[in-house]
């Protein structure tokens, strides 16, 4: 029996296992033997584990300080497998970086000098860099706050969530194909998809295609889900992050359905009207919907709403001051892109709540057959 320090933090609307990089290290045993047994990943339900058995809450950071210039803060993201002994690496979480900003401020890896503290990231996955900025009333952590985000009525401490130039983070490009309009082969034939990299590679496709509206319940968007998974598989494909024979992602690219703003109501019954926001998005995680959606995907699309000429722009409602409200199936979820100098693509911003919900020590089992 192994035994790991820990702390679950929510970030946004997902929860995450905030690990030291030298505790992990510590155990002796590789990170991937360590999470698929800290979480109980073989089982579905990962009732022997402290996974949550849902995409949103099987993640974990792995952070440690960094000697990089300008960063405070480096952090490997894992999205754990769910009945499937596997971890992806290939990715970042927003949701978890806001987790890692609260968890580095707590945690002394950043000075506190003033009433409001920045922490500096990397996400080592993707050389992603961020920011979190944190408010630190008398130079003091706090673990309350009375911000909210849409997906959760639990209230927390405001992060302000910044992707520093994050187009082409991952294959160099914001359009890795260097064309706003693709053809990809789902399994009922040819479909347009706009291919983008910011925050984290994207394919997005128009609602229409799957005939969707794009404001569907998390129920009627599951019907979806099958034939975005192998164009998921296409379009990983055609960005280079695959090659024919690889083991299949269901990490990356993020991929889901765009439409014109319209009429709905949220999975909690709140209704939203089409002038409430500027494009109607919903997105898959890992095998299922995502409830809201995850940040490093609304990166993706302010950056494609921008771009003329993608599936994202030709639908959205254009603004003047680089403001998108997405309409998602938790609510509204406003993104704001800020220039940025010296030829950087603009940083995004979102407004994002995070809250410590346990230290503790794991038990974590020592499989029989793995390096202990």
């Amino acid at each position: 029996m192994l035994r790991l320090q820990g702390e679950m933090i929510r970030g946004g609307t997902s929860k995450c296992w905030i690990f030291d990089h030298h505790d992990v290290v510590a155990t002796g045993v590789d990170a991937d033997t360590l999470l698929l047994a800290a979480y109980n990943a073989a089982d579905p339900r990962q009732i022997d584990g402290v996974g949550g058995a849902s995409s949103t809450t099987s993640k974990a950071a792995i952070v440690r300080t960094s000697t990089e210039p300008g960063i405070d803060v480096e952090y490997a993201f894992a999205q754990v497998g769910i009945g499937d002994e596997r971890v992806e690496w290939t990715s970042n979480c927003g949701n978890c970086a806001t987790a890692v900003a609260l968890y580095a401020v707590h945690n002394g890896l950043v000075r506190i000098t003033s009433d409001s503290t920045t922490v500096r990231m990397l996400n080592v996955n993707t050389g992603a860099r961020l920011s979190g900025t944190i408010p630190t009333p008398g130079r003091t952590a706090t673990d309350e706050g009375t911000a909210a985000v849409p997906g959760t009525a639990a209230l927390g401490v405001p992060v302000l969530l910044g992707f520093e130039d994050p187009a082409g983070s991952t294959t160099g490009r914001a359009l890795p194909t260097r064309r706003a309009l693709d053809t990809l082969t789902g399994p009922t034939g040819p479909v347009e998809a706009s291919l983008v990299d910011a925050g984290a590679p994207a394919a997005l496709f128009e609602a229409k295609a799957f005939g969707l509206q794009g404001t569907e319940s998390l129920a009627e968007f599951a019907a979806a889900v099958p034939a975005l998974t192998v164009l998921r598989r296409q379009a990983a494909l055609a960005v280079g992050l695959a090659k024919e024979h690889d083991p299949v992602s269901h990490a990356v690219p993020k991929v889901g359905v765009v439409a014109r703003p319209a009429a709905y109501r949220t999975t909690g019954g709140t209704p939203v009207g089409q002038d409430e926001y500027d494009l109607a998005v919903r997105m898959v995680s890992m095998h299922a919907p995502h409830p809201a959606i995850g940040l490093t995907s609304a990166v993706a699309l302010a950056t494609a709403a921008a771009i003329p000429g993608t599936l994202a722009h030709r639908v959205a409602r254009q603004t003047a001051d680089g403001t998108l409200r997405l309409g998602t199936p938790a609510g509204v979820i406003t993104a704001q892109a800020v220039p940025a100098a010296d030829g950087a693509s603009p940083t995004v911003l979102l407004h994002r709540a995070a809250r410590r919900i346990v230290r503790a020590e794991l038990l974590v089992p020592v499989l029989e057959g793995r390096p202990a």
